[in-house]
This record gives C-alpha cells, sequence and structure tokens, in this order.
C-alpha cells in the first residue's frame, strides 16, 4: 500500500493541476484571481516556520474543489510551502483512508511533515458552508418526485455562483482551514 508520502511525490503541482483543468476552470480562477490571503493574522507565519506539504486530493467537476483549491493554493504560495494534487478517482485507495460521513467527499488536504507523516487534515468544505449545503438541499422535492433532478441542477448551479461570487464564502475556508491546520501544527 503506498504512503501518503509516495502520493505526494507521484503528484502534480496545485498550478499544473489548475492550468490543466477542463471543467471549471474559469470559475477557480475568477476565485484565485479574486482571493487575498490575510497577512497579518500570524497562519502564514506559522506555516512558513512548520513547512508542512499539503497533499490534495480533488477532481476538476467538484464545486468545492472550485472553491477551496484556489483559496488554499494562495495560502500555500504566500507561505512558500508545495502544494500537490492527486485525483480523487485515479486511485480510490487513498481518498478511503479519508472517508467524510462513509464517502468519498473532496477536496481532502493532508499536511505532511518532513518525514512525510499525516500532521493535519482539513476538507471537504467549511462548516458554515455545510450548514448553508444541507439548508438548501432541505427545500429539494423527494427523489422519486420526478422534479427531483432538475431541482438538484439548479440548486447545485445556484450554490456553485454563490461559490464564486459570494467572497464570505472565501472567508469561511480560510478561516476554517486556519483554525484546523493551526490546531493541527502547534
Amino acid at each position: 500500500m503506498k504512503t501518503e508520502q509516495q502520493y505526494f511525490n507521484e503528484a502534480i503541482s496545485i498550478q499544473q493541476y489548475m492550468d490543466n483543468m477542463t471543467t471549471l476552470k474559469e470559475e477557480s480562477f475568477r476565485i484565485y484571481d479574486g482571493f487575498e490571503v490575510p497577512t497579518n493574522d500570524g497562519f502564514v507565519d506559522l506555516l512558513k516556520n512548520k513547512q508542512p506539504k499539503i497533499l490534495t486530493i480533488t477532481e476538476d467537476w467538484c464545486g468545492d474543489a472550485m472553491l477551496n483549491n484556489p483559496i488554499i493554493r494562495r495560502v500555500a504560495e504566500a507561505a512558500g510551502i508545495d502544494m500537490r494534487a492527486v485525483l480523487r478517482d485515479a486511485d480510490t485507495n487513498l481518498i478511503d483512508r479519508y472517508l467524510t460521513n462513509g464517502g468519498r467527499a473532496i477536496p481532502i488536504y493532508l499536511l505532511l511533515d518532513d518525514t512525510g507523516e499525516v500532521i493535519g487534515k482539513w476538507g471537504p468544505r467549511a462548516p458554515e458552508l455545510q450548514e448553508l449545503v444541507v439548508t438548501k438541499r432541505a427545500s429539494l422535492p423527494d427523489k422519486e418526485d420526478p422534479a427531483f433532478e432538475e431541482a438538484q441542477k439548479a440548486l447545485y448551479t445556484e450554490i456553485r455562483e454563490e461559490n464564486i461570487s459570494n467572497q464570505s464564502y472565501w472567508t469561511f475556508v480560510y478561516e476554517d482551514f486556519k483554525k484546523q491546520i493551526t490546531a493541527a501544527l502547534q
């Protein structure tokens, strides 16, 4: 069985991943271009000091990845740390170690120390955004309802547009990532 360090060694850079995206690329870059990493809260300094590596389990069709990857990438760049991406569906052995409520939810961010040990994990979604998604999904018709599929598709489109345009969502991602990773690194 491959270790997380082996996956990291074989992974592509987050820049290469985003440059090669075929789905939600423009949307991801709108967030990347618009997000500015706070520099006065000590988080970037902590990352610079600890120098973890970030292994991202992702796919370019995922709306949460569209939102989270550009923000975490900006953080990694500001701290000068290495962030790489592996595709969840190319090898499910890795994601199966990090299931969310029994499912292969993405993106998942694994922080590795210099020996390749996992010292922190974050993802797939900030709690405020999880609550928002759960609330919005509750308004969908029953799965057996003929209108369900179309309503779900419209809901996902609405959520994706909000993820792109609502900068408070970006702050939710940054703040929860900072909180979880700071706790893991101290």
